[in-house]
């Protein structure tokens, strides 16, 4: 006889644990392709080779100081009680260096980053100075190569200066500008088609009537998308089997989250339509909340369905959606949360053989667990510092236990 049995049912009959859907999420997943951007626009991008400088920063000795260039040797014994006059004998601005030499007993005026002109191998700091008319006295010594920048002092041709891999800070395009590496060659972002699919849903915007409540989902998974990297396309679908199976199969998308219809009623449409148009691998996870989550492949692109409960959206998002979609842009795969470590101020229970995301209130160098079930209720993220992961073989942490904590928001400060 033919096998009737529903896909659904069989993940959740013998559910999958944690670190199986991650891999099975990730599995084959490798970063996209290069391509060149400019410069100027490449922050927050993610470098696709190594980056070595082809020129001397800065390629020209220059002044650190404002005062004047002069010969050491001419200032040495100078005091303000014995002063050295020299004649000034032109001027080095930035952009503009000076054509006359310094000779003994001469200096030319500098501003910071001008040209240090031949014969300098010093700059005097203009408060060791006196001027009077063509002549200025020297009332302190300097030593040679003192306030004089030399080439190649920041960066030389040849240097390492950034790795591949690395994740554009403003301070990087500073550097890579100035060794002149325009365009750069960046990993290219992901494009994160998200599917939120209900009857029940009204756009963001809209005020909510009678029955139907507004997506928080989509404006949520989008945001996370950005900060993971990827170019977020939002796909807002009634439940209707046509559409989805549409949007599941429309070229042009890295990666698909879809959120809600993912577990085993009636209208849960999404883990059939993936093990038919392509390769369930896994719905059903030893996870709580998140427990109807799914990863399967459609036509080439990794799929992961979320719930359609905030929590449990959030949550299997940071657990699968998010590292499949930093590793397709270049960037480590986990979670890109800060830690710290907080003593329990009371017991946080869990099951054996589950994986719960709890949130966790910090207050001082305590953390109070707020929730682990309640995956519809999003206030319960809004309002915690961050949360704790219990590993499937606890069944919990008593109070006064040390966990660490995956902060929200900069260092768990709510």
């Amino acid at each position: 006889m033919p096998n009737t049995e529903d896909i659904r049912m069989r993940g959740f009959r013998e559910r999958s644990t944690v670190e199986e859907a991650l891999a099975a999420a990730l599995d084959g997943v490798k970063a996209l392709p290069a391509e060149r951007v400019p410069v100027t626009g490449s922050t927050g991008r993610v470098l696709a080779g190594n980056v070595v400088s082809g020129i001397d920063v800065p390629a020209f000795r220059r002044a650190m100081m404002d005062g004047y260039a002069v010969r050491a040797e001419d200032t040495y014994g100078a005091s303000a009680y014995n002063p050295i006059p020299l004649r000034v004998v032109g001027s080095s601005m930035p952009g503009h260096p000076s054509d006359a030499p310094v000779v003994p007993g001469a200096c030319v005026r500098i501003m910071t980053g001008a040209p240090i002109p031949e014969g300098a191998d010093a700059v005097l700091k203009v408060e060791d100075t006196r001027r009077s008319g063509n002549l200025v006295e020297a009332t302190a010594p300097v030593p040679v190569g003192r306030n004089a920048a030399r080439i190649g002092e920041d960066v030389r041709v040849g240097d390492p200066v950034l790795a591949s891999g690395t994740v554009l800070l403003p301070q990087d395009v500073g550097i890579l500008v100035a060794i002149a590496a325009d365009p750069v060659d960046v990993v290219r972002r992901p494009v994160v088609r998200v599917i939120v699919s209900g009857d029940e849903l009204v756009p963001p915007g809209e005020a909510p009537a009678g029955h139907r409540i507004v997506d928080s989902n989509s404006p949520m998974l989008a945001a996370l998308v950005e900060r993971d990297g990827g170019i977020p396309e939002v796909v807002r679908l009634p439940d209707e089997r046509s559409a989805m199976e549409e949007a599941l199969v429309e070229e042009g998308a890295d990666v698909i989250v879809t959120s809600g219809a993912a577990s085993v009623g009636s209208e849960d449409r999404v883990p059939v339509l993936v093990g038919e148009l392509g390769d369930l691998a896994v719905h059903g996870i030893t996870m709580r909340p998140s427990a109807p989550t799914g990863v399967g492949t459609v036509r080439g692109v990794r799929t992961i369905i979320l719930p359609g409960n905030p929590v449990a959206c959030l949550a299997a998002y940071d657990f699968f959606a998010g590292p499949v979609i930093r590793t397709l842009g270049g960037r480590p795969s986990g979670w890109p949360y800060l830690t710290v470590t907080r003593t329990l101020s009371r017991r946080l229970s869990s099951q054996v053989g589950r994986t719960d995301y709890a949130r966790i209130v910090v207050e001082g160098d305590t953390a109070r667990p707020i929730a682990i079930s309640g995956s519809s209720i999003l206030s319960s993220v809004t309002g915690a510092s961050g949360f704790v992961v219990v590993p499937a073989e606890s069944e919990g942490y008593a109070e006064g236990t040390e966990v660490t904590i995956h902060c929200y928001r900069g260092t768990c400060v709510s």
